[in-house]
């Protein structure tokens, strides 16, 4: 399967409700809604668990990517994802990168190649 970019820079085939959705696998759901429900203090029930990926326009999508800023901001600039943009790196991605400095690395590559 090719890798999916969303807009922020994480690997959404990578993503650990891409893969249980992608398998329809209710155990992997459980184990990750739980796992979830701890890291981000939140209750996480497995059928929260699916997720096609944030570039899907007409999939399912976990809870946080329906109200996610960066994905928002993708949309309405119609941009493949934020390496394509004209105001890389914003301020709302800027943030994001002290959370996830891997999607920085990944965005980061896409520059690099465009």
């Amino acid at each position: 399967m090719e890798k999916m970019i969303a807009f922020c820079g994480l690997t959404c085939t990578e993503c650990l409700a891409f893969i249980a959705t992608r398998k329809n696998d209710e155990e992997k759901r459980e184990k990750v809604a739980k796992v979830w429900s701890r890291e981000f203090k939140s209750e996480i029930k497995p059928e929260d668990i699916n997720c096609d990926g944030c570039l899907e326009e007409s999939g399912r999508l976990f809870n946080y990517c329906k109200v996610c800023e960066i994905r928002k901001c993708g949309q309405e600039k119609e941009v493949k994802n934020c390496a394509y943009c004209d105001d890389y790196a914003c301020e709302k991605l800027t943030k994001f990168f002290d959370m996830a400095p891997e999607a920085k690395t990944a965005l980061e590559e896409i520059r690099k190649n465009l």
